[in-house]
């Protein structure tokens, strides 16, 4: 096995011979002396190429940006002038003994030297394995991973397990097209792609694991913009023998202490997180997701809050053909339970009078200006649940078709249980300072919701299409 240094460790081999394996990111040819920049993983290091090493020099004359190479070099503390107190190894560098050349790169299409803002987005989503070569995407995507890591220890320590739910699943309505899978094995029926792991994350509950966590992939056919794609990550929580406050809790404990532990260049502007209901929000800020930062030209002030006392249902626009025959529909989630308060008109139903003052027991986390999370108790019992559907419209057989493995679940003894999910692309953007999410997730759509590096959407071919019992009606968009 070779020994391989990273560039992060040279600080310790002063002195020493070293192995170094990665990427050329700059050559300067001055002649007899030759400097390479020269990058891996954990960081950068200039190197020199001397004409009495004959064959280093020789190569490192051929080296062009972008190359993998191995280099066997000595590593040397810079003369006290020609030291470089604002890069991290600028106190040292590399004397090339020999290079060899892992494998060649044709020129980018891209320069990779910059943060990039200045290259179209969709240029650089195409070469998105280049773009990723950037200092400033690779501190996004490894914070990323510290932060998974950080939630991931932290709610373990708080008894809960991470469990991971299917992605082939069924369609039920929660808010946006489904992404839907044909089934070759029962031609004309579908599976469906999770728009979150719901109805999942519950039916654990019920299984008796009482805490649960997931970073959990959700797919969801709508309009792409700056904060939203077609798949995107969810941290999904889930507690058993909970009300609201103890789910506020935990949560608020977790972003305060990631902040503090991850950037902690950042300020919270007020813990704990200020309160305000959807009705005081709407009224003062017009927004149930406000910005309440003092100063909102300061990056680094993080401005927390929780919206709670939502309306649990909203009236449809019949022309807009939302499907809702009632002429109500959920404001956030069909699973929420309203206020205790507010039972006893949840269960008078679509005969009820105060269906529009029911509140429900949703609570959101805004950062900025943007919701980062949201959740809820949930309502637990079969008869409770199905109120909901038919205060929406649902008839008992639809009811049943779409939501009976639910309603069936819960006559077995559910426990009481609410939850929560994170936007984790929005939280880790706003921690990035960076104006969307496509900045911080490694592979992402682009505006429309096409994969340019991929080429997909894409056609398939029609033995695929006949295998699955389908035709492509051309025109039939939307």
């Amino acid at each position: 096995m070779n020994e391989r240094t990273l560039i992060a460790n040279l600080k310790e081999k002063i002195g020493e011979e070293i192995t170094l394996k990665g990427w050329v990111d700059i050559r300067r040819d001055h002649g007899k002396l030759i400097f390479i920049d020269m990058r891996d993983q954990s960081g950068k290091v200039q190197m020199v190429a001397l004409p009495n090493h004959e064959e280093a020099h020789d190569s490192a004359s051929k080296l062009r940006p972008e190359w993998v190479i191995e280099v066997k070099g000595k590593v040397n503390p810079r003369p006290e002038k020609m030291v470089n107190k604002d890069e991290a190894n600028g106190m040292l560098e590399i004397e090339m003994l020999s290079v060899t050349v892992l494998n060649e790169s044709e020129t980018p299409p891209i320069d990779l030297r910059g943060d990039g803002r200045e290259i179209g987005e969709d240029v650089r989503l195409k070469y998105r394995y280049l773009d990723l070569r950037r200092p400033r995407l690779q501190k996004n995507i490894r914070l990323r991973h510290d932060v998974m890591l950080y939630i991931r220890n932290f709610l373990s320590k708080e008894r809960f397990i991470e469990i991971e739910t299917p992605l082939l699943s069924k369609s039920t309505p929660e808010g946006a097209r489904d992404f839907l899978v044909p089934s070759r094995i029962e031609p004309g029926k579908f599976f469906a792609l999770p728009q979150s792991p719901q109805q999942y994350k519950q039916l654990l509950m019920v299984a008796g694991f009482e805490r649960y966590f997931q970073f959990a992939r959700c797919l969801r056919d709508e309009d792409s913009r700056g904060d939203r794609q077609p798949e995107f990550t969810q941290l999904d929580i889930e507690m058993s023998f909970v009300d609201r406050e103890d789910v506020m809790d935990v949560n608020e404990r977790l972003l305060i202490a990631l902040v503090k532990e991850l950037a902690p260049h950042k300020k919270i502007q007020v813990i704990p997180f200020p309160r305000m209901s959807y009705k005081e929000a709407m009224e003062k800020y017009g927004t149930d997701k406000p910005d309440l930062r003092l100063d909102k030209s300061d990056p680094d002030l993080l401005a927390f809050c929780w919206v709670i006392d939502f309306p649990f249902f909203e009236k449809t626009d019949p022309s807009a053909g939302s499907g809702q025959a009632s002429g109500w529909t959920f404001t956030h989630n069909p699973f929420s339970a309203p206020k205790p308060e507010h039972m006893e008109w949840l269960m008078q139903g679509s005969a009820g009078e105060h269906i529009g003052e029911i509140l429900t027991t949703q609570y959101d986390v805004a950062l900025n200006g943007f919701e980062i999370g949201g959740g809820s108790v949930r309502n637990h019992t079969p008869l409770a649940l199905k109120r909901v559907f038919e205060i929406m419209g649902h008839k008992e057989e639809s009811i049943n078709a779409k939501f009976g493995h639910m309603l069936e679940a819960f006559s077995f003894g559910a426990p009481p249980h609410g939850g929560i999910a994170w936007g984790l692309d929005r939280l880790m953007a706003i921690l990035q300072n960076e104006p969307n999410i496509r900045e911080v997730i490694a592979f992402a759509k682009n505006g429309e919701g096409k994969d340019l590096m991929m080429s997909a959407p894409s056609d398939v071919s029609p033995e695929q299409l006949t295998e699955l019992g389908l035709r492509v009606v051309k025109g039939k968009g939307g």
